[in-house]
């Protein structure tokens, strides 16, 4: 985390912008992402934080002469808002009435030569291709092989040297060959004859390897280029030394990881190339011969990818017993802090639970890190909905008061993430009207069954309709896609109300989806009830396959923060089937004084 003065800021957007007068830069455009266009990225590529100090997952930047702006989306309104304080820097808020897109507020600015620059090893070929579209007509240029942020950034942090490793096929539930097969089945069925990946999840996945290049997500840099009769890694040899060996028995040759222009630019004639246009720099995509023939899609990686198989689900029950242990504790931990001289005095911080709770997780014997930057926010910070507390926010936690904690792990046996609201001595009606309220959401999402071929965007309506009916709704979607020891984050499914292509993706039997509505009071809480959800057949008749889903995360709801008058006698079965469900599966790892805890909390409502 890049965390200064706002002074400081002011003094690096104005030198960017005399970099700019020297390179004959208009506009300069900051993305969020590394050359892989990763969600989460290492401290080398945080050139938006650098600028601008707001340390967000999503945002992007836009320069000009006369001022700096940064868009990013409702997650993040009231974080950046904090955050941007002081430093000149507009907060444009994404989706928000009256706000621009980053095209239209370029298209509304610039005038006849202008010029638009930008690193394109940082911007995807999707984003290139809008903004092109959105500007047609409007004579100006573009210089996509410029760094100015390198310039004026004189200790930036080193690119990540991380090794990968092998995973085991017992893990994983499909050998490196059989994937490869896959892939090139579905390479067939488009005739396609080259597809590129540059994703690191897609890679990671299909070459059964894991890496330490972000933290959070065991991924390493490399790119990937597959052919019917051929497989090339491009990855640091520091980097592949350890799986090197394996790799070359399947077949698949190492190569340096800036080989792959030079190979690229090499393609003969005619070649029917295929990449992710979201997911592929534009550096990359411009070192593809104009004679070949693209077509732009998804990579067959992320839907098989996004599919577990049965052992992966096995596993990922497995982790998810292992994390529910240890949420289990936390939870029970800041329920033992009521009425203590501890909590009064202020001395357990939010820091102080995230430190806590990650050494219950390291209890698990497959435990490797956490699956992202743990969400400990007390009280108000609550309602900052991706707060992460550092040392200069960290926050007391005070009594009849709610705890929202949204926490992941990273185990051999698979990836997890799980919010739970917790309540810190007693409710007020308010709080408990929006806590049942998100229950209910999420109980009618998990419990539903839908015919095949239904989407995200369908099923969203679910778990926002408790919170409509009592005129609140929460900004970020309902659910997305979980990897199998990779992205917290990945595709191709979600729920949301937005229009998108991965909201338009059917369900299929195996994908795993995060379960998680939420409502935020700035300067009063914050409440989210996440789950994991494993999409299942439920049946099949004349109208065709119906699928539903099982609950895979174990830990109780809070029975204080529950109003048992809101609930229908379905929703209490619902939420006692459950609370017998986690007691049972749980139990067997805890000690007596645990076990007694958690019989209490998840007795019948």
């Amino acid at each position: 985390m890049i965390r200064h003065s706002a002074g400081t800021y002011t003094d690096r957007i104005d030198q960017l912008k005399k970099e700019m007068r020297t390179a004959g830069i208009t506009a300069y455009y900051v993305p969020c992402g590394d050359f892989h266009m990763s969600e989460y990225i290492s401290d080398h590529f945080k050139c938006r934080e650098f600028l601008s100090g707001f340390d967000g997952s999503n945002g992007e930047m836009i320069i000009t002469a006369g001022e700096a702006l940064l868009w990013t989306d409702g997650r993040y309104f009231l974080q950046a808002e904090e955050q941007l304080q002081g430093t000149g820097i507009k907060l444009m808020k994404m989706g928000e009435p009256g706000v621009p897109k980053i095209s239209e507020f370029l298209k509304n600015e610039l005038k006849e030569g202008d010029v638009i620059g930008f690193d394109g090893r940082c911007v995807s070929g999707g984003f290139y291709d809008r903004l092109l579209e959105a500007l047609e007509g409007l004579d100006v240029s573009f210089v996509t092989d410029i760094d100015l942020v390198g310039k004026i950034w004189a200790d930036r942090p080193s690119l990540p040297s991380g090794k990968a490793w092998m995973l085991d096929d017992k893990y994983t539930g499909m050998n490196v060959p059989r994937k490869l097969a896959k892939v090139r089945e579905k390479l067939a069925e488009d005739d396609l004859e080259v597809l590129m990946i540059s994703s690191l999840d897609d890679i990671a996945w299909l070459m059964n390897f894991r890496g330490s290049d972000i933290d959070y997500n065991p991924v390493t840099l490399s790119y990937a280029v597959i052919t019917a009769d051929d497989a090339v890694l491009y990855m640091s040899p520091d980097k592949s030394a350890d799986i090197c060996g394996v790799l070359e028995n399947y077949g698949i040759r190492i190569r340096d990881y800036e080989d792959i222009f030079e190979d690229v630019k090499s393609l003969t004639d005619g070649k029917r190339v295929s990449y992710d246009p979201e997911r592929t720099n534009l550096r990359l995509i411009s070192s593809i011969p104009e004679s070949a023939k693209i077509t732009k899609k998804w990579s067959p990686t992320m839907m098989l990818k996004g599919v577990k198989n049965d052992i992966e689900c096995d596993n990922e029950r497995s982790a998810h017993v292992s994390d529910g242990v240890a949420v289990t504790k936390i939870i029970r931990y800041i329920k033992s802090l009521r009425d203590t001289k501890e909590l009064e005095c202020g001395k357990v911080t939010e820091l102080d639970i995230a430190e806590k709770l990650l050494g219950f997780r390291k209890e698990a014997e497959d435990f490797i890190e956490e699956s992202f930057a743990p969400i400990i926010a007390a009280g108000a910070h609550g309602a900052i909905i991706h707060y992460e507390p550092t040392e200069e926010t960290n926050a007391a936690l005070t009594p009849d008061s709610i705890v929202l904690m949204d926490t992941g792990g990273q185990y051999l046996k698979g990836t997890t993430d799980i919010t739970r609201s917790v309540l810190l001595g007693r409710a007020t009606d308010k709080m408990k009207t929006l806590y049942t309220a998100v229950l209910k959401g999420n109980l009618a999402l998990s419990s539903v069954v839908f015919r095949k071929g239904t989407a995200g965007r369908s099923l969203d309506l679910l778990a926002r309709k408790p919170l409509w009916d009592l005129g609140y709704d929460y900004r970020h979607g309902t659910g997305h896609g979980v990897g199998y020891l990779l992205n917290v984050h990945e595709g191709p499914q979600n729920i949301s109300t937005s229009v998108s292509s991965k909201g338009d993706t059917p369900f299929e039997t195996g994908m795993i989806t995060s379960d998680e509505p939420g409502v935020y009071l700035e300067g009063e809480f914050g409440i989210r009830t996440e789950n994991m959800i494993l999409c299942v057949p439920r049946n099949t008749n004349e109208y065709g396959d119906f699928y539903g889903f099982d609950v895979l995360t174990l830990v109780p709801y809070d029975r204080d923060l529950i109003d048992k008058k809101m609930l229908t006698e379905e929703e209490i079965r619902l939420v006692d089937e459950y609370h017998e469900r986690v007691y049972g599966e749980l139990s067997p790892y805890l000690d007596e004084d645990e076990k007694k805890w958690l019989r209490g909390v998840t007795l019948p409502l």
